[in-house]
């Protein structure tokens, strides 16, 4: 009992199939039948099934909320009448202590007539999506698999073959030098490219200073001997 324990405030869904095997209440004409459904203070019931007779259709969903300690739900079956009272066919109890503890529930459930007589049955699925559970039911019988597994690490050691299938960076691959790409220093002496010549344009191939200075002028020339100084008279 404890497993179905706060259902307080939690939701029922309840679909009424149908009936069967229902009392006929008509003497002529086919009986037009309808079921209730009481949980409390709430009552819910179906369409009418207009000349449903003795097994009726309905497949209608219902929601009811529960209440702490209430576990059972009331069914009535009825037939319309337009002109007179409608007739009581039979009324019975559903239990609700399987859908509570399973979560679904599609069961017929019979009804009975004011006298106690049978009067048929009604199927109803029910269904209870919060189910607790306990927590043992899911408690494995035996110790789980895993540990039954060695305890060592899984790959605790190299495989041998890894030894000798790559030998040591240091011998397979030695570091070479980084500039040995390139040829030493000697490769290219100084002198592989002659200095410049030192003589290639000698001074004397232009002529001296000197041969570019002026030519002298003549002096001055001297007093005409036609013209001989002195005042003129």
């Amino acid at each position: 009992m404890s497993m179905i324990n706060g259902i307080q405030g939690q939701l029922l869904e309840v679909t009424v199939v149908g009936c069967n095997k229902l009392k006929d209440t008509e003497w002529i004409s086919r009986q037009d039948t309808y079921v209730c459904i009481e949980y409390g203070s709430n009552k819910s019931r179906t369409r009418t099934c207009k000349d449903g007779g003795k097994n009726p259709t309905f497949q209608e969903k219902f929601v009811f909320t529960l209440i702490e300690g209430l576990r059972e739900l009331k069914i009535v079956v009825w037939n319309n009448n337009t002109v007179t009272f409608d007739d009581f066919i039979g009324s019975g109890k559903v239990q609700l202590q399987k859908v509570l503890s399973h979560g679904y529930d599609d069961s017929a459930w019979t009804i009975q007539s004011k006298t106690g007589r049978y009067s048929g049955e009604v199927r109803l699925i029910l269904h209870y999506s919060n189910v607790n559970k306990p927590a043992t039911s899911y408690a494995p019988s035996a110790p789980p698999y895993v540990a039954h597994l060695p305890q060592a690490p899984l790959y605790s050691m190299a495989p041998p073959a890894a030894t000798t299938a790559y030998p040591p960076a240091a011998t397979a691959y030695p570091r070479p030098s980084p500039y040995s790409a390139y040829p030493p220093n000697s490769a290219y002496p100084p002198a592989a490219y002659p200095p410049p010549p030192q003589a290639a344009y000698p001074p004397s191939a232009y002529p001296p200073a000197s041969a570019y200075a002026p030519p002298a002028y003549p002096p001055p020339p001297q007093a005409s001997p036609y013209y001989p100084p002195g005042n003129f008279a």
